[in-house]
């Protein structure tokens, strides 16, 4: 192994919420990788959020973190809505991003983010850390080899009830609120990271008082009649499981699917379930790519490619359009 491979690859993060905190964790727990600094427009959270995750410099500025020449590597977890200002602005310095999804708030954003990112050679990676998390690979691994037949069938869900507060980001419509982005996402990137994109789709969604999707209910169709009932709720709790019926057996991926989970087999009236030893949240397995990534000087992750990301992105605004939701009023 080369000397430069050993260097810690040097992180900043901006915005200091509930998914940065579990970011943070992990980059401590994650060889070759270390905290340098951290941005809040509060300084006083910034501080603390250094203190307890051992970053050594705080900022009040996602600029002036910017500015310093020893951060290689942004992690970038403001909203939805600034996910575009945030990645433009760290491209900017020459940062390499890594941008929590949704990418941005639509493929205008999204392909401005990867043609400058390619424009100026710096690697740019949307973080979908369920795409790299031990046990999704291992049920990619059995659908691919096709093992059980043919995909025929793909049910995925997630729903949880959190109480509803509309000073909360997460209802927020001006901060790309609602359960679409903030978790439909994944039930969507389970049909596209197995069955591609769909033929047709069809979608519905029922509206909070401010505009907000509570949920969605979507079903994409795809040749010879194959199809993913797809659903997310911030009203309801659900399963959170992603079930790949085939043609001769049955894939589960278990509650809760998107995170560190089990897998169960099913085949011929026997089930066999796999678990896996994840020994952090898992935002390791994605951080330990990224950086793999940046050291090789490669500027485009082969498994969260930036077609996959474009593909993404296109089929939310697809649902968005089929279900009346515009991000640019407000009620």
């Amino acid at each position: 192994m080369k000397e430069q491979s050993l260097k810690p690859v040097q992180w900043g993060i901006i915005g200091l919420g509930k998914i940065a905190k579990k970011f943070a964790a992990d980059v401590r727990k994650t060889k070759g990788a270390k905290l340098y600094a951290v941005a809040s427009r509060d300084f006083e959270k910034a501080e603390s959020f250094a203190s307890e995750f051992g970053a050594h410099l705080s900022f009040d500025s996602y600029e002036n973190l910017l500015k310093n020449s020893k951060v290689e590597a942004v992690y970038i977890a403001t909203p939805h809505s600034l996910h575009f200002k945030h990645t433009m602005l760290a491209l900017q310095y020459g940062k390499a991003v890594l941008c929590e999804k949704p990418f941005a708030m639509n493929s205008q954003e999204v392909a401005t983010m990867i043609a400058t990112a390619r424009e100026q050679n710096i690697l740019l990676m949307e973080a979908l850390w369920t795409y790299f998390l031990p046990h999704y690979q291992f049920a990619l691994q059995q659908l691919q080899s096709q093992h059980f037949g043919k995909i025929t069938k793909l049910e995925a869900d997630f729903g949880f009830a959190p109480l509803i507060d509309f000073r909360s980001r997460v209802f927020k419509k001006d901060l790309g609120g609602g359960s679409l982005l903030d978790i439909g996402i994944y039930p969507i990137f389970a049909a596209l990271s197995t069955l591609g994109k769909p033929i047709d789709i069809d979608a519905k969604a029922y509206f909070l008082e401010n505009g907000v999707d509570e949920s969605c209910e979507m079903v994409f169709n795809y040749d010879d009649g194959v199809k993913a009932f797809l659903k997310s709720t911030l009203v309801e709790k659900t399963p959170t499981e992603a079930i790949f019926t085939c043609e001769k057996g049955i894939v589960k991926i278990n509650s809760r699917f998107h995170e560190p989970s089990s897998v169960t087999l099913m085949e011929n009236g026997k089930e066999e379930t796999f678990t896996f030893d994840t020994k952090t949240i898992g935002y390791s397995y994605e951080i330990e790519h990224f950086n793999e990534l940046f050291r090789n000087g490669i500027t485009e992750s082969p498994v969260m490619t930036h077609q996959m990301s474009k593909d993404l992105i296109e089929l939310l605004d697809k649902v968005r359009q089929l279900i009346g939701l515009d991000y640019s009023t407000t009620r």
